[in-house]
């Protein structure tokens, strides 16, 4: 697995990181076992860079990645985050004391006296960033945490937050079907030399050689109320999808892997984080940094897949509250 830099002054991690939202089965069942066989096959396969957040199962995936680093010594760098808080409703906290009170709880769950990397998840908006960056920057004077990275923001909350303390990382969400992220965020991370962390760079699945079948999906799953698994949307978005799986056949490569291939080519400072609830799924995606991508095969990519082809809104209304917008 090649490496890439997290930031200009972080360390080096796989090119490919791993998401652990899956385990908290927002994307359908899971299992504790089957989890932590997932994580043993990501180990395998040279990936250790991992992220995951406090909310994800309230606590369920950072209990989950905990146990594996306690039974394994698993060395990888770790991500987790802070900042939303369950509902209902749902709502949002900066507040310094609520941030260590969290991180603290994320440290136990994880078996960790660090974390590498701590997420402001959501940006509570009533309150300054700069505020939030101080906060962060006493959590890595206390040695809590190596370095602090932003979530769903706008480039002028990423400049105004790195003016106080320097950010190691943007996560946002980036994918062939949802890039949004090239109207500034990827350059503001390429220019302040942050690194830009894609979550969801297959769309949620989508971007995969396996039809979804949004009806069959459990009440719990995220996708659920999401418009673009909704009708007319959906078989709109599958017709684009066959086209491009199509492609991908002829490169003689699975789709998941050429969709996160794309990803990778769009610049250094990405590592995307692909989850999933299973090690078979994994081994459709993890060979995407041995795909080589000439200017032709991108310019043939945007024409299957042509920017703004996704029909419907990246989140319901409910799922965007939170996100800045700034376009």
């Amino acid at each position: 697995m090649p490496k890439r830099q997290l930031g200009k002054d972080g360390p080096m991690v796989s090119a490919i990181g791993f998401g652990c939202m899956s385990f908290a089965g927002f994307f359908g069942p899971a299992d504790d076992d089957t989890s932590l066989e997932t994580l043993a096959a990501v180990e395998a396969a040279g990936i250790d860079f991992w992220d995951t957040a406090n909310i994800y199962g309230m606590g369920r995936s950072e209990r989950i990645v905990g146990q594996y680093l306690k039974e394994t010594q698993a060395k990888v760098t770790l991500a987790t985050k802070v900042g939303i808080v369950p509902g209902p409703p749902r709502g949002f906290s900066n507040e310094a004391d609520y941030i260590r009170a969290e991180l603290e709880s994320s440290l136990e769950k994880l078996n960790r006296d660090k974390v590498e990397l701590y997420y402001i998840h959501r940006r509570e908006q009533e309150r300054p960033i700069e505020e939030v960056a101080e906060t962060m920057g006493r959590l890595i004077e206390e040695g809590l945490i190596d370095a602090w990275g932003l979530s769903e923001v706008a480039p002028s909350t990423i400049q105004r937050a790195h003016r106080v303390v320097p950010v190691r990382a943007v996560q946002n969400e980036y994918s062939l079907w949802s890039r949004q992220p090239e109207l500034g965020v990827i350059q503001t991370c390429e220019d302040l030399g942050i690194a830009f962390i894609p979550f969801s760079p297959l769309g949620r699945g989508v971007l995969g050689d396996v039809d979804l079948d949004p009806p069959t999906f459990e009440a719990h799953d995220f996708r659920k109320v999401n418009p673009r698994f909704m009708e007319p949307n959906w078989s709109a978005n599958m017709d684009h999808v066959r086209a491009f799986r199509s492609f991908a056949a002829n490169k003689g490569v699975t789709t998941s892997a050429l969709a996160l291939a794309w990803v990778l080519h769009q610049g250094d400072h990405m590592m995307p984080i692909p989850g999933t609830r299973t090690a078979a799924h994994l081994a459709e995606w993890v060979g995407a940094t041995s795909i080589s991508l000439s200017e032709d095969d991108l310019w043939d990519i945007e024409e299957v897949l042509p920017v703004g082809w996704a029909h419907g809104d990246r989140y319901s209304d409910v799922q965007m509250v939170g996100v800045e917008r700034y376009c």
